[in-house]
């Protein structure tokens, strides 16, 4: 059974390649390894070294610490709203294609649509 350190970490690998279009070949590339580790890396099944997950971060563009936010799941804080969020987000190749597209949109305009989307979340 996968380390849920181990999970989580995989799980942030595969939202940030996903947010910058990159597939798992690609970024095999980039840090010199068989497509076939990245994808056990992102479900858990093999643990990151430290060295590895330093060129990963390099290779995505953000600093290591990035794959460890939002671990400590018992510091979350509840919100009015009780807005129900799947589990696995960052696992939902939709929500993380909807997120890219949205920022592909220019900010003026992303600004007018998040404020749609605001009133329509709270007429639902």
């Amino acid at each position: 059974m996968a380390h849920p350190v181990d999970v989580h970490v995989g799980k942030r690998i595969r939202h940030r390649r996903w947010l910058i279009g990159m597939t798992q070949q690609q970024l095999a590339e980039k840090v010199g390894i068989k497509f076939q580790q990245i994808q056990k890396y992102e479900t858990g099944a093999n643990r990151v070294s430290a060295s590895r997950l330093w060129d990963i971060s390099d290779a995505v563009g953000v600093d290591v610490s990035f794959f460890f936010e939002g671990i400590n799941e018992g510091e979350k804080v509840e919100s009015d709203a009780a807005v129900s969020v799947p589990d696995d987000l960052l696992g939902d190749k939709e929500a993380l294609d909807l997120v890219r597209s949205y920022y592909a949109i220019p900010e003026n305009q992303r600004r007018r649509l998040f404020e749609l989307a605001r009133v329509l979340s709270d007429v639902a």
